[in-house]
């Protein structure tokens, strides 16, 4: 494997280059493969497989686990190892991320040998900083013990037991906003004390939404309340928000054209970063839900999310009946945008930056290896 500092030598030289006029013409690829995030199958490496190819060539700068990606026996030492094999295929340290919130959504499920974790509704309702603290410890250090280094958590959204992807799935902490910021603060803290970075979620409130957009639009014009926004406020303000994950669904209050949050310039350039002040990385959830791609072509999806100001697209490779996308050709596709004209190298430059300012944060590379 490729020593940590000379990982790090590499990023710092590509964010100067970043910074000057006189970038290598090459390193318009390496920029944009750090802008994408990538699922993939698979319990160990394949070194035909096209994820791990675009990572090797940088085309790729992050990747998605999932439970598919566990096997059923040796969990730990073969986890390690794949994201080892990663890790060294990449000239960039990359963010191995993982929705890791606890309850339903525990990828690690007791099944595959991790412990059991309540979900944020348990813990909210529970009411007990101690006890959200001493979880949140221990999904972190899970995370971090398997070089796992950036969690989608924690969920921000509104409880309401009638929205059927959240509320109904016990995936928030509380209906009131204030609740919210206290309890997912303890996730924040529990995760920075292990350098594993944590990403807040749904932007601008998904909590109460009536319909789930991994299956379609969900229309939140009707039901969303301005205090969804109160999370966001408090914890930004308190210098806690490392990244944020936006929300697929459609507003008409905060944007006139309906656009999704994801691709909605109003909603992430005007309210979360003009308006609420965050200046730090935008990661869109799964660009592959059926509220982005049934809706939208691929390369106008891209092109709006970039405009619109987030700074890292995932793809999961996890939705039921769209197939899967190739990496490459994600990354084709952005690069013939800035060719185009249609997204400004500045653009690119600009969410470069953030992405790598998150990387110098903290060591991603697990030094247990």
């Amino acid at each position: 494997m490729k020593s940590f500092l000379s990982g790090f030598l590499v990023l710092s030289v590509l964010l100067q280059q970043s910074l000057s006029a006189k970038a290598q013409p090459d390193s318009l690829d390496i920029k944009i493969g750090q802008l994408i995030i990538f699922g993939f199958y698979g319990t160990q490496v394949n070194k035909n497989d096209l994820v791990y190819k675009a990572v090797k060539d940088g085309k790729v700068g992050n990747i998605l686990l999932y439970r598919r990606n566990i096997s059923a026996t040796n969990t730990s030492n073969q986890l390690r190892k794949l994201i080892n094999n990663f890790q060294s295929a990449a000239a960039i340290p990359l963010f191995i991320s993982i929705d890791q919130e606890g309850g339903l959504v525990n990828r690690f499920d007791k099944l595959a040998g991790f412990p059991a974790m309540p979900s944020a509704f348990f813990l909210g309702n529970k009411n007990d900083i101690e006890a959200t603290r001493l979880y949140s410890t221990n999904i972190a250090g899970t995370l971090s013990r398997l070089g796992i280094n950036l969690n989608y958590a924690p969920v921000l959204d509104v409880y309401n037991p009638a929205c059927p992807v959240l509320g109904a799935k016990e995936r928030c902490f509380a209906a009131k906003p204030t609740d919210i910021a206290k309890h997912a603060e303890q996730v924040i803290l529990a995760h920075n004390k292990v350098q594993v970075h944590t990403m807040v979620k749904h932007f601008p409130g998904h909590g109460n939404s009536l319909s789930d957009s991994h299956l379609g639009v969900a229309d939140v014009t009707k039901t969303w309340k301005k205090e969804e926004l109160e999370p966001y406020r408090l914890l930004i303000q308190k210098g806690l928000v490392g990244a944020v994950m936006t929300a697929h669904i459609v507003n008409g209050n905060l944007d006139e054209t309906k656009r999704p949050a994801t691709l909605s310039k109003k909603i992430i350039t005007g309210i979360l970063r003009d308006s609420l002040g965050f200046q730090g990385a935008v990661f869109s959830d799964d660009m592959m839900m059926q509220a982005i791609s049934s809706q939208y072509g691929l390369e106008e999806s891209i092109r709006l999310a970039l405009e619109a100001g987030v700074d890292v697209l995932m793809f999961s490779n996890n939705i039921k009946g769209v197939g899967n996308y190739s990496p490459n050709n994600i990354h084709r596709i952005i690069k013939s945008l800035v060719i185009k004209g249609k997204i400004t190298e500045r653009q690119i430059n600009t969410s470069f930056r953030r992405v790598m300012d998150m990387k110098k944060k903290w060591p991603l590379v697990s030094q247990n290896f």
